[in-house]
């Protein structure tokens, strides 16, 4: 199993980075990504420290830990530019926090940022069709989530990924302990929106697809 959304004490979290690995690698997981909430005003003091991080955990630790960055209210002009920027600060995974039911995010943002070149489209609400087919069409994964609260809509993008083509990965978006589940319990969320057998598998195939992409 593999986690590429979670959170530590660097934005909202409760965890230090070396606990939030550790308790991974105790319930089996093979990789995990930090990806904390940035946007202009902390990327440059934040990122780099997540970069050696995940560097140091993934020799100690005894687990893959990913750099990664999941972009946060946004303004949609400004979207295109913190991906690159990013990138160019060592971000392996980069993540838009999508259009969740349960926070203000800008209408229009889950557009922008499928434009923009990001990875991972996060709990992305009542996405659309169109923009579920523009996922699919740029190669970019739309997120069914653990966490309670985005996991509202879960049964909306899942059926709306399958319409459009697009491809779904599994992800905790994990703030605190309990948030971080044994992959029994995460897949069975996953079944409770609508989804197979199969498509947890091929979800866990996709995030393999992600890792093996990225190292």
């Amino acid at each position: 199993m593999i986690d590429l959304h979670t959170h530590t004490l660097l934005s909202d979290g409760e965890l230090l980075p070396s606990e939030l690995g550790r308790r991974y690698k105790v319930l089996g997981y093979k990789a995990v990504a930090l990806t904390d909430h940035i946007d202009a005003s902390n990327m440059e003091l934040i990122l780099p420290k997540i970069v050696e991080i995940a560097a140091k955990l993934t020799k100690s630790a005894g687990i893959i830990v990913i750099p990664g960055v999941e972009l946060t209210h946004i303004p949609k002009k400004d979207i295109s530019g913190l991906v690159k920027k990013a990138r160019s600060l060592g971000a392996k995974l980069v993540l838009a926090h999508g259009e969740t039911l349960v926070e203000p995010v800008a209408k229009g943002t889950n557009k922008q940022a499928l434009m923009c070149g990001i990875d991972i489209l996060t709990h992305p609400g009542l996405i659309t069709l169109q923009d579920a087919k523009l996922a699919a069409k740029k190669g970019i994964y739309l997120e069914i989530t653990t966490r309670r609260g985005h996991a509202f809509s879960n049964g909306h993008v899942a059926k709306t990924a399958k319409l459009a083509g697009a491809k779904l990965v599994l992800n905790s978006d994990a703030h605190s302990p309990g948030d971080i589940l044994k992959p029994a319990v995460a897949e069975k969320i996953a079944q409770g929106a609508g989804l197979t057998r199969k498509d947890v598998r091929d979800m866990r195939k996709n995030a393999q697809d992600i890792l093996r992409k990225i190292l």
